[in-house]
């Protein structure tokens, strides 16, 4: 959903409010600074003034430097602390906007991460929010004081010399229509960048993913190309954007020092000709006017950098904010029930999904489980088994129909009550990046020392673990690289152990653990699963022999359902997928 420039604007000055108070100091600093940067090209004026009327008054000029250095030193006291205050504002309005992204990322549908890239995403809340933050820090430095010293030194200027200051006020406008002109053309440029810088950080992130497969089947020189291609868009979208906002400076300058020149001539020609009072000035007084109209135009220089820096700033920004707007899960509704501990009895009742709308998948389905039940799923790829489990989990809400749990309508349940009574192990592993004992107690984190030991003993994972340098204080990488995946996946069985939940979600959960391991694990399952409602999705048929019920699944639709035996004697597609992994 795209972001107005405007918008972005109005979101950025709201977030701004919540720092009045450094904003307020930011602001007092800035006229402190202004102030004496201002009244220095006075007294130097003077100084000029005391030197051309022959007789040298040393006293009078020494106390003038003296007062010019006090100026100076307080001056420069203040423009430090506004940098201070700028850089506390700055980064505490990214940490906002960083916590406020994370925040909503948590809360966005599945539905949204699954058609978005990762690295994408991840570019938006990092790599953007830092150019933005740069472009707002330059702002903020650069904005207040640039402002306030174009108006005090314009101010100061029609008090000395009411026509000197016409000259500059006729020009200037000149240099603020080249600044709005280039500057609202590098806008769509910066977006587009910032676009293309994504795409890249999303194709370095899934190839640095999957490097292994990369390199299984040898595609690191078509990666390459790939990583070029984009890389080349990025450069040319870069130097694009650069280029027409570097336009700003050069131009500016140009006009800035045709304002120079112009103060220069017209002060020169009234000294000259000798204007008469009250527009007649002296030597130093021109000194002054000339420093003044040169600290006149160099904040049009800084001004149009601020500019064409904010206008990335603000791209940056608008695609976080397009992260920050995309609608988060339907909340639960303030009725919602808070499930303690369910006995396991669920319902699908008439269940219609699909992903999209153009793609049917479950159609009316209907099914009626027992509390305690084991429940297999078996089918072709891509039949809705684990479609099954995403609805189980409400990670997606039924098209139409619904589902119930224990006799309430899961839509009517808040979803982390729900959740905390499926303990779910998936074929696709997750490890965060800590110790052992940490990814272990996720499952339940005020399990004492024997409880996680006993369940690792039952996981049969406590060996491997202990084999380790540190044992269950061993620091695991990111996703347990440092881990086989049969090592991971007990970790993960591991953590459903502990947690003993009412009812389990087995998806391929022993996939990548060796035969003789699984069959313990099974006996540990087996156990586990007594008296527990189990939801099994299984692609080995040996593994499921023992469930309750099996549905087989195809196209959406539970074609067959009995237990092992009776689908066996019916000689249907469950007998030809049973007989076709164990035919000899």
């Amino acid at each position: 959903m795209a972001v107005s420039r405007k918008s972005v604007l109005k979101r950025i000055l709201k977030q701004l409010k919540n720092y009045k108070l450094c904003l307020a100091a930011t602001i007092f600093f800035a006229l402190v600074t202004v102030a004496g940067t201002l009244s220095v090209p006075v007294l130097f004026g003077q100084v000029v003034d005391l030197i051309v009327k022959g007789k040298t008054d040393f006293n009078a000029i020494c106390t003038k430097f003296i007062i010019i250095a006090a100026i100076i030193g307080v001056t420069c006291l203040a423009q430090w602390l506004m940098s201070e205050i700028n850089n506390r504002i700055t980064y505490n309005v990214i940490k906002d906007i960083r916590e406020e992204a994370f925040r909503h990322i948590q809360r966005l549908p599945l539905a949204f991460i699954d058609a978005h890239p990762y690295g994408d995403i991840v570019g938006r809340a990092i790599a953007d929010v830092d150019q933005f933050a740069d472009g707002l820090l330059m702002g903020f430095t650069q904005l207040f004081t640039g402002i306030l010293t174009i108006l005090g030194t314009l101010v100061i200027m029609l008090v000395i010399n009411w026509v000197i200051a016409l000259v500059v006020v006729i020009i200037t406008p000149l240099s603020l229509f080249v600044a709005k002109f280039i500057a609202s053309r590098t806008y769509n440029m910066f977006k587009k960048t910032s676009e293309v810088r994504g795409e890249q950080t999303a194709f370095i992130d899934e190839m640095i993913g999957n490097l292994k497969i990369v390199q299984a089947f040898s595609h690191e020189d078509e990666n390459l190309e790939r990583f070029d291609e984009v890389n080349e868009r990025l450069t040319k979208t870069s130097l694009r954007s650069i280029f027409f906002s570097s336009l700003v400076n050069p131009a500016t300058r140009f006009i800035n020092s045709i304002v120079y020149a112009a103060v220069a001539l017209a002060g020169a020609l009234m000294l000259v000709l000798q204007t008469p009072l009250p527009l007649a000035f002296s030597v130093g007084v021109l000194t002054s006017l000339l420093a003044y109209a040169n600290q006149y135009t160099k904040p049009f220089n800084e001004i149009s950098g601020v500019i064409t820096e904010l206008q990335n700033a603000i791209a940056c920004a608008g695609r976080i904010y397009e992260v920050i707007d995309e609608p988060a899960e339907v909340p639960d509704s303030p009725s919602a029930l808070t499930m303690d501990k369910a006995d396991g009895s669920v319902d699908f009742r008439h269940v219609y999904f699909s992903y999209s709308a153009d793609k049917k998948l479950i159609e009316d389905f209907n099914l009626n489980v027992k509390a305690g039940q084991r429940i297999a799923i078996v089918g072709p790829t891509g039949c809705g088994k684990t479609t099954l489990i995403n609805l189980l989990m409400r990670f997606y809400d039924p098209v139409s129909g619904n589902i119930s749990v224990d006799g309430n309508n899961i839509t009517d349940v808040t979803r982390r009550s729900l959740r905390s009574n499926y303990g779910m192990v998936l074929q696709d592993t997750w490890l965060k990046n800590g110790t052992v004992r940490e990814n272990i107690l996720l499952g339940k984190p005020n399990a004492t020392e024997e409880e996680m030991v006993e369940a690792a003993r039952a996981s049969h994972s406590h060996n491997f673990i202990m084999q380790l340098s540190e044992g269950y204080d061993t620091v695991i990488a990111e996703d347990g690289g440092n881990l086989s995946q049969g090592q991971k996946q007990l970790l993960c069985i591991t953590r459903i152990m502990l947690s003993l939940p009412p009812m389990l979600i087995l998806d391929e959960a022993t996939s990548s653990i060796d035969t003789r391991t699984e069959r313990r694990i099974q006996d540990a399952f087996a156990k586990l699963m007594s008296g527990r409602t189990s939801f099994i999705v299984a692609h080995r048929l040996s593994t499921i022999q023992e469930a309750d019920l099996i549905l087989v699944m195809k196209d959406g639709s539970v074609i067959e359902q009995g237990t092992h035996a009776e689908l066996l004697e019916k000689g249907g597609f469950y007998y030809t997928l049973y007989n076709s992994q164990f035919a000899i």
